[in-house]
């Protein structure tokens, strides 16, 4: 096979990329490796913005593949209008399901230990000691149970939760028990103490969580996003959390990066991280061998894993 793969990551850092592409490398610069017409394989700058992502789409016009190494394919979806049909839309499912596990655990663990009340009594040389709530017991809802969906509830199996329930676009049963469809959403908000947010951003998704949404949660509960900030209207958020009646734990924001300023900084009852589900040591390995894989597949003329769409 002779077609350019344009790659955010050397191709002599990848082990087992197979022989016949001409391999590039291109990670959002100024200047394009080559002609993009002539490329076949394009992976996406990683965390980059949208920007980046879809500079070059419009000029690609032998491209066969397009990869993220991202779980959201929402930064993207802008360019994809443009590609002739055919072009696969691949995502980055089995890089991110760890590290975003392992955030959204920490993330619930921090806000109801109150871990931010502690980081501010040790700034101040203050002993804030008293009872706090904890995960044992509570009642957890996820939302959006795909991959990280499950790899979350994977994680949640020692800490003695009361209750997982699970809600994805369509319901079907799994090992661990019923996957609700998003239309159950408000009978079961209703006894969450902690809502998980993991689902992708969409037409249907975004906004989602919206006043009526935040309404049907329970007193004191706890929302947490690792999902895309979109997914929230952020106004609606801030004025339960101005309120007192909620509390929030979020990766991602709307808008984001948060800019200074913003009211969301200071919301009582809201912890804030710069977007860091995916970015870990555990995301190079994954990702390379994601690469390694998917081209293997693409040379060889089999199906490629991870196709959320196809262009028509």
């Amino acid at each position: 096979m002779t077609a350019d793969v344009w790659l955010p990551i050397p191709a002599d850092e990848i082990d087992g990329l197979p022989d016949g592409p001409r391999y590039l490398y291109w990670n959002g610069g100024p200047e394009y490796p080559a002609d993009p017409a002539d490329c076949a394989y394009y992976v996406v700058p990683y965390m980059l913005g949208m920007e980046v992502a879809v500079r070059p789409l419009a000029a690609m016009r032998s491209l066969r593949v397009l990869q993220t190494l991202s779980a959201g394919v929402d930064h993207v979806r802008p360019g994809i209008g443009g590609l002739h049909p055919g072009v696969r839309l691949c995502n980055a499912r089995g890089v991110h399901e760890a590290s975003t596990a392992e955030l959204a655990l920490a993330l619930i663990l921090a806000s109801l230990r109150g871990i931010p009340d502690f980081v501010r009594g040790q700034q101040q040389e203050e002993w804030r000691s008293g009872f706090r709530p904890a995960l044992a017991d509570k009642s957890v809802l996820i939302v959006g149970y795909g991959s990280i969906g499950a790899a979350i509830e994977d994680r949640l199996v020692p800490f003695e939760c009361a209750r997982v329930a699970r809600v994805a676009r369509s319901s079907r049963t799994t090992e661990r028990g019923q996957v609700h469809a998003f239309t159950d959403l408000s009978g079961l908000l209703l006894d969450a103490d902690v809502v998980v947010l993991s689902t992708p951003l969409t037409e249907d998704t975004r906004g989602m969580v919206d006043a009526d949404f935040l309404a049907a949660m329970k007193d004191g509960a706890l929302l947490v996003n690792v999902a895309r900030g979109g997914v929230v209207d952020t106004k609606a958020l801030l004025a339960e959390l101005e309120s007192g009646r909620l509390h929030a734990a979020l990766d991602v924001t709307d808008p984001e990066p948060l800019p200074a300023g913003h009211p969301l900084w200071h919301a009582p009852g809201c912890l804030i991280s710069p977007h860091a589900g995916g970015p870990t040591s555990a995301f190079m390995p994954r990702a390379k061998r994601l690469l390694a894989s998917q081209l293997t597949r693409f040379v060889a003329g089999e199906q490629l894993d991870n196709v959320v769409l196809t262009t028509e």
